[in-house]
């Protein structure tokens, strides 16, 4: 039992609204999984992150099944769950690296082999424009139902989508995929004016 918005105490749903829950969970499980793991990397974390957003839904299905779009409102869920995720990994990483004697504090080199993959270097940056560069450019969402998703304006979709692919080119700029393509448009370029061969 819980309080929802209006402060009437609910349950999980009985009866036809678990057969809806059903339906919903066999036809977007694999979707909402998926989407989860493009916001964390991590096959483990992203069950995790998947099952404890079902898990929500499913104690709240009334709310979400009469929401506009079910599966924008459970992908938010997910989305939120993912950077409260990244944000306690990176502070628990942060508290680690203070407490290890030793160390330096300096940022570390970039490491090149992670840019070389696009899962990698999209892992690199905020969980923001992240969740707004997974769902506007590999689930295809417009700005509009992005912005849904992520109960945010559509103008933050916009400026989150555009650093976030920033971000992302500045990142893969540095890969070894990257460098032999600038290699090889070197090689094809015509020598200059007056340049023997």
């Amino acid at each position: 039992m819980h309080e929802d918005d209006s402060g009437s105490v609910t349950g999980p749903p009985r009866g036809r609204d678990r057969a809806g829950f059903e339906a919903f969970f066999d036809a977007h499980y694999r979707e909402l999984a998926r989407f989860a793991y493009l916001l964390t990397g991590d096959h483990d974390a992203a069950d995790d992150v998947t099952a404890e957003a079902l898990a929500e839904a499913w104690k709240g299905w009334t709310r979400v099944a009469g929401a506009d779009r079910p599966l924008a409102y459970v992908r938010r869920i997910v989305a939120n769950l993912a950077a409260d995720r990244t944000a306690r990994l990176v502070r628990e990483r942060r508290n680690w690296r203070l407490w290890s004697s030793g160390r330096s504090e300096l940022a570390e080199t970039p490491d090149s082999e992670a840019t070389v993959d696009l899962g990698r270097a999209l892992l690199r940056i905020p969980a923001r424009k992240r969740a707004c560069v997974v769902l506007r450019y590999y689930y295809g969402l417009s700005e509009q139902e992005t912005a849904a998703t992520l109960g945010i304006a559509v103008g933050t979709v916009k400026s989150q989508s555009s650093r976030g692919l920033q971000e992302l080119a500045h990142l893969l700029r540095g890969s070894r995929a990257a460098e032999a393509k600038d290699r090889d448009a070197g090689r094809r370029r015509p020598a200059p004016e007056g340049a023997t061969r």
